[in-house]
């Protein structure tokens, strides 16, 4: 069996739904179906919540009738039959009265997350009732009923296949199975979310859960690019991934994927295949276990980057320096993002600069700090492995005219980090890719 995942902009009009049920009906092959909120919902949701926190209902109110509204002509365009017209609205009637339960009551970050947590239900209820209308033997599973988060907010994979198995089996005949992606219970009932990835790490769940054979994320993206199309000019789809090499292009900014969302798969061994739906026909990107040796795949690029560099003469030989400078940035919740050592100094990038005074106060207790801020991380992905004679040359040489703060080489088989000025990006990119993809 299958896992598709589709996006919100694959649900976010009539036409996209209809067109979402031929792609997940295309086989007749039984299918495991995750759905997104339609696009632009969730940030209505939020909005919702924004102003209930602002204890002004007013607000709130004409955000949940606009809404409404867009989903009653909605709801005109994909049925075709007054059962399954009436049968969705008097469902999205009682949600929105029950998002109007809100602005009655005490709002917290409890009462947030059961807002945001609708636009799943809202979508997967109104596929699913087409998928019927057009006499698919759809069903749906509510992804509260299985999808679980632990104490520690990770996902709890026993409980979660556990609850998924004995629930699917109840419904062994049916063709299509469609759950809300993102949502969940936490380790005490409370409605929460994945946070991180999102709907591709509940595709990615469930995947695993039921041994899928394929986990399909649609979006309307022909999969991850060997560079930045916005930058630089004809850049092509990477036909195939391996899972370290996808989790570093998603992490240096190939947003399309968000870097700990295929865990499961890449654990499961299953492959995950990124598709386009407005070119269903396309290859795509799939990411697996396999390597393709010899090969340099992409390039990605990090904005906002700080870099930090702390230099002290008695730091030589000095026996938990770098522990001592590591635990700063642990004690204030920064990740380091690259890292350089020298005798007399330590040189790391972070993304996140919401501490960084604080950070330096403390840091200036062990040495002479300077920063530089505007930065850019460059990320050449590819098999990098020490041993191919020559890799890392020709990178060097696409670098060769732009200034280089930091490099990282070695800390992985996969990939080759420079740190360098945003306004050096552009050229850097353009650079990798006439040395790297197009000689």
């Amino acid at each position: 069996m299958k896992v598709m995942k589709f996006g919100g902009t694959s649900v976010g009009t009539p036409q996209r739904m209809k067109e979402v049920t031929q792609l997940v009906t295309k086989s007749g092959e039984p299918v495991f179906v995750v759905l997104s909120a339609m696009s632009g919902t969730t940030n209505s949701l939020v909005e919702i919540s924004d102003y209930l926190y602002k204890k002004n209902p007013d607000g709130a109110n004409e955000v949940i009738n606009n809404l409404e509204r867009k989903y009653e002509r909605h709801i005109q365009e994909v049925f075709s039959t007054e059962e399954y017209r009436t049968l969705t609205r008097d469902f999205l009637r009682d949600e929105f009265n029950y998002l109007r339960s809100f602005t009655k009551e005490l709002f917290t970050s409890f009462e947030e997350k059961s807002i945001v947590a609708q636009g799943e239900m809202m979508s997967t209820n109104m596929v699913v009732n087409y998928m019927k209308e057009q006499g698919i033997n759809a069903v749906l599973l509510n992804a509260l009923d299985f999808m679980r988060t632990d104490k520690n907010a990770e996902p709890d994979p026993v409980y979660i296949k556990e609850k998924l198995a004995a629930i699917m089996e109840q419904n062994a005949d049916a063709q299509v199975y469609i759950t809300q992606g993102f949502i969940c219970r936490n380790a005490y009932g409370e409605i929460d979310n994945l946070q991180r990835g999102g709907s591709d790490y509940t595709a990615s769940l469930v995947g695993a859960a039921i041994s899928a054979d394929e986990i399909q994320i649609w979006t309307d993206i022909d999969g991850m690019h060997n560079n930045d199309p916005r930058i630089v000019e004809n850049t092509q789809p990477v036909h195939q991934l391996q899972f370290e090499e996808a989790a570093e292009l998603a992490y240096f900014g190939a947003k399309i994927l968000h870097p700990t969302c295929v865990q499961p798969a890449k654990y499961a061994g299953i492959p995950v295949r990124l598709l386009n739906t407005m070119q269903p026909d396309a290859e795509g990107t799939t990411i697996s276990n396999t390597t393709e040796y010899g090969k340099i795949k992409a390039v990605a690029a990090k904005d906002n980057i700080t870099a930090i560099k702390i230099k002290s003469s008695r730091m030589l030989l000095a026996t938990g320096f770098l522990r001592k400078v590591f635990e700063i940035f642990e004690s204030y919740q920064t990740p380091i993002d690259m890292v350089c050592t020298s005798e007399v100094g330590v040189s790391m990038s972070i993304d996140n600069s919401a501490h960084l005074g604080e950070i330096m106060d403390e840091l200036k207790k062990y040495g002479t700090v300077t920063v530089d801020t505007g930065m850019c991380i460059i990320c050449v992905v590819g098999d990098l492995d020490w041993s191919n004679i020559g890799f890392e040359t020709r990178v060097m040489d696409a670098m060769k005219d732009v200034p280089v703060r930091m490099i990282s080489y070695g800390g992985s088989n996969y990939n080759i980090s420079f740190l360098i000025r945003e306004e050096d990006k552009k050229r850097a990119l353009q650079s990798l890719s006439a040395h790297l993809f197009n000689d």
